[in-house]
């Protein structure tokens, strides 16, 4: 077992979700929340049982993750 960190976005015709600490491109998507993490979770088994855990960053080299809100003057 090995947790992700995975961003879940919700945009008008559906969600869409992906992890951190992955080297390429892996998502997920679905009709719900829970659809996408799901969804996410099986392309992060597949994408590693086909590349390899080599994949993953070391996680000493993680980066930290922060979500703001930012005013932006338009």
């Amino acid at each position: 077992m090995k947790q992700f960190r995975i961003i879940i976005e919700k945009h008008p015709d559906g969600y869409v979700a992906y992890p951190l600490g992955i080297k390429g491109a892996v998502v997920g998507e679905g009709d719900t929340y829970e659809e996408a993490l799901a969804d996410v979770k099986s392309a992060i088994r597949c994408y590693i049982e086909i590349f390899g855990k080599e994949m993953m960053e070391d996680e000493s080299l993680a980066v930290e993750t922060f979500l703001v809100k930012a005013e932006v003057a338009i």
